[in-house]
């Protein structure tokens, strides 16, 4: 036994150590061996594997659950809606009867015009002043920015609220398309302005500097270059712009109110789809109604969202054609 105990003792001392006597370069000093360079790297990269299957089906998993949420809602309402529309629905005239969505239609149209026409300039300009005519790292840009930001996630109560204060009494231009029109301008003008700043932004500096170096001024290189070159985001800000007026509710019944008939005027009372569905819901008289007048909703807003994509998808291929 002693020998046996003598000679493992004599082995360790030999793993330990190598030919010369001299403890090996991973050993501790403890007399531990240490894990080479080799070991420890493949153990971190076994590491890095796993996290990445992890948050890759974590993504997959969100990603079905968001799908599986849009297609459900998507489905509950064509399934409530599509049965119950009726050609009385699109008549010209709204009575309690045919209960017509004609008018809110019209209304929702010219909403969105008058609307995107004042929002749409001012922020696609303020955009291109903070990309192309501030220095980087202006501290006055970071404050427009934030402030931008802020202005982004004020809900829309707030938003009507503040055009029912401004323009509907103190202007005097009472529940009218106009006073609707300019509170839903002030409302998505820090998305277009957000969306259109980061467009310009993602074009490349080798753009600018070509254009420059042909002897274009500044002002023909942001219209003629990078204006074009951005556009596709741009009308990406436009959309979910055109989105949030079509189905914007609550800051519309302190400014436009809710009067089911075409103005004759800008200042005439008005009520969108999104006005008319929640008013039919909320007299329960004509749910049926309101699911088909979401339908119909529903449709123009993917209707509006696919042109938008093709003119954008048509533009870029003319930029790379040209």
């Amino acid at each position: 036994m002693k020998e046996k105990a003598k000679g493992e003792g004599s082995a360790l001392r030999l793993s330990t150590t190598s030919s010369d006597g001299t403890p090996p370069s991973n050993a501790a000093p403890g007399g531990a061996v240490r894990p080479s360079a080799l070991e420890v790297a493949a153990q971190h990269a076994g590491a890095r594997k796993l996290t990445a299957l992890l948050v890759r089906w974590g993504v997959y998993l969100g990603a079905a659950i968001s799908t599986a949420f849009l297609l459900f809602i998507i489905g509950y309402i064509l399934m409530m809606g599509i049965p119950h529309i009726r050609p009385a629905m699109f008549s010209w005239t709204y009575n309690s009867v045919n209960v017509s969505l004609t008018p809110a239609l019209i209304n929702t149209i010219l909403m969105v015009l008058v609307s995107l026409a004042m929002a749409t300039p001012l922020g696609l300009f303020a955009a291109i002043y903070l990309v192309e005519y501030t220095k980087r790292g202006n501290r006055l840009v970071k404050v427009i920015r934030l402030m931008a930001e802020t202005l982004s996630g004020i809900p829309s109560i707030v938003y009507g609220l503040f055009g029912m204060l401004l323009f509907v009494t103190t202007f005097r231009w009472g529940l009218s398309l106009m006073a609707g029109a300019c509170t839903l301008a002030i409302m998505v003008l820090p998305v277009i302005m957000r969306t259109s700043e980061e467009a310009l932004k993602a074009v490349p500096d080798s753009y600018r500097e070509g254009s420059f170096g042909l002897g274009a001024g500044r002002l023909r290189t942001v219209f003629k270059v990078i204006v074009p070159s951005a556009m596709p985001g741009i009308l990406a800000g436009i959309i979910l712009s055109i989105g949030r007026v079509v189905g914007e509710t609550a800051a519309l019944m302190f400014t436009a109110g809710t009067v089911a008939e075409v103005p004759t005027s800008a200042f005439d009372s008005t009520r969108t789809l999104a006005v008319h569905m929640y008013v039919l819901a909320s007299e329960g008289l004509h749910l049926n109604e309101a699911y088909a007048t979401a339908v119909v909703l529903l449709v123009i807003v993917v209707l509006i969202n696919t042109a938008s994509a093709a003119l954008a998808r048509k533009m870029t291929k003319g930029q790379s054609g040209g």
